[in-house]
Formats: C-alpha cells, sequence, structure tokens
C-alpha cells in the first residue's frame, strides 16, 4: 500500500473514517448489505445492534481482519485500500478486542512493547533495554490515561479489568500515529468502578482527538461517552443519532425494528 495519511489533519467538515456501501458475503450469506459508517476526530461513535447484526464484521473490515465485497473506504477525504492489518496500521486504526490479547505473565511494559521492543547496544550487541520500557510504559499511561499502576515489575495478569484495559490501549497508543481506535465491548465482565475507570479512558482518548468507534451492548455506557450512536440490524445500517437528541427507549426501538430509521449530520 503507498497511501499514508499520518500527518494530514482532515478539515473539521470532512470525516476522518468514511465507509460507503460496504457489502460482505460469504458464500451465499450476506453479513453486511450496503452498510456506510463515518466517524470526525475528537468523538466517540457508538455501534449498536443485537448479535448478528454485523458490527463486528464490519469493524473487521475497516481494521483489515476482513476484505468486502463490496463498497469505498476513505480515511481523512482520501479514498484507501485495507487489505490487511499491516494496511490498517499503516492509516493509524487498530483495535482492542474484549479479549484484549494480553500475556498475562509478562510485565505491564514487557506488553505494551511486544514485538517493538527497545534495545541498546553493548560492543555493538543488542540488548532489551527494560529501564527504557519500563520508564516509557509508566509514562505513557500516565501521561495518557491518568493510570498509575501499583507494581510496573509485577506480571499483567496481577492487574485489575480496567488496569489491563489501559495496558491494551497504551500498546495500540504507543506504536504508530494511532488516529482511529475500535473498542470491541470494552467494559464486558467489569465491576461498576472499572466500569467507570474504562469509560474515563475513552473519553481521554476522545478528548486527544482519536476517533473511537465504540461496540457495546450496554446502552447505559454508551449513554455516558458516546457523541453518537449508529444502530445495525440484520447486517444493515438502520440509523444514527446524536446522544444528545435521543433516549434509550427510541435506540431499543431502532434495533429491534418498532421505530424508523433516523439520521442525523
Amino acid at each position: 500500500m503507498n497511501v499514508s495519511l499520518k500527518d494530514n489533519s482532515p478539515p473539521d467538515s470532512v470525516p476522518l473514517v468514511e465507509m460507503r456501501g460496504i457489502t460482505k458475503r460469504f458464500g451465499g450469506a450476506v453479513a453486511l448489505n450496503d452498510v456506510s459508517l463515518e466517524a470526525r476526530a475528537g468523538e466517540v461513535l457508538a455501534i449498536v445492534g443485537d448479535n448478528g447484526a454485523g458490527k463486528s464484521t464490519l469493524i473487521k473490515i475497516l481494521t483489515g481482519v476482513l476484505r468486502p465485497s463490496a463498497g469505498q473506504i476513505k480515511i481523512a477525504g482520501q479514498e484507501v485500500a485495507i487489505n490487511g492489518r499491516d494496511d490498517a496500521l499503516q492509516l493509524g486504526i487498530d483495535a482492542v478486542y474484549q479479549t484484549l490479547a494480553i500475556a498475562g505473565d509478562l510485565t505491564p511494559a514487557a506488553n505494551i512493547f511486544f514485538g517493538n521492543e527497545l534495545t541498546k547496544s553493548f560492543l555493538g550487541i543488542p540488548f532489551l533495554d527494560n529501564a527504557r520500557m519500563k520508564s516509557e510504559a509508566t509514562r505513557v499511561l500516565f501521561e495518557r490515561f491518568g493510570t498509575r499502576l501499583p507494581d510496573m515489575d509485577a506480571p499483567t495478569e496481577s492487574l485489575s479489568g480496567g488496569q489491563k484495559q489501559a495496558v491494551a490501549i497504551a500498546r495500540a497508543i504507543y506504536h504508530g500515529d494511532l488516529r482511529v481506535l475500535v473498542m470491541d465491548e470494552p467494559t464486558a465482565a467489569l465491576g461498576p468502578q472499572e466500569t467507570a475507570r474504562t469509560l474515563k479512558l475513552i473519553c481521554n482518548l476522545r478528548d486527544q482527538g482519536l476517533a473511537v468507534l465504540l461496540i457495546s451492548h450496554s446502552l447505559d455506557d454508551v449513554f455516558e461517552v458516546a457523541d453518537r450512536i449508529q444502530v445495525m440490524r440484520r447486517g444493515r445500517k438502520v440509523g444514527t443519532i446524536k446522544v444528545s437528541e435521543t433516549t434509550h427507549e427510541e435506540v431499543l426501538g431502532m434495533i429491534v425494528g418498532s421505530h424508523e430509521k433516523k439520521e442525523v449530520a
């Protein structure tokens, strides 16, 4: 891929992410049918719908896990081809899934730098720079999320659910110029306090200018942090609505099909 957009900021009127007419077929089954999406820098766009609505398929196309059968993707107003995860990462797009993909026996710093370890040389021989990775991990967690871990030398499996979320997000943010972060059910299985901390992390990311795509079954969480909500049902986009102009009941009605399609700018 030869398109690099990391240094180009779109005008406020241009969405950072545009997906148009996205269709995905698996054999004779249609998982997505002519779906569109827009997300702007500095906003949280929630994507909601029942199981099988097509939410995960849509974000897997954006993050390069799947390729669309039809449709167009634009980043910062420029059409791009995302043919794999490396293409997505080059464009500043990453995802944190519910499973987090964290190595529990490694320290937080080792997880954040996994696959991109910092090194130093002695007599021309490279060695892991563990002290620098620990220092950088501590800095990123505090400066970006206001998070201080109780023990940076402890295995990550000893952390709370919200702290693990912070480590997973820090890994995505630290490497490259992240502009779009997909979060798939980030508060699943978390208690109230850890959920509150994770939602605060999401707000911090939005305030730092990222476009955050939030997939969640919790409408309470969605209404807490999202700016707009996109509703999907049976592989189609039902509508998009501002959080400030809707209610739980209206969104639930759109999910189950008892309310009409609704669109906002």
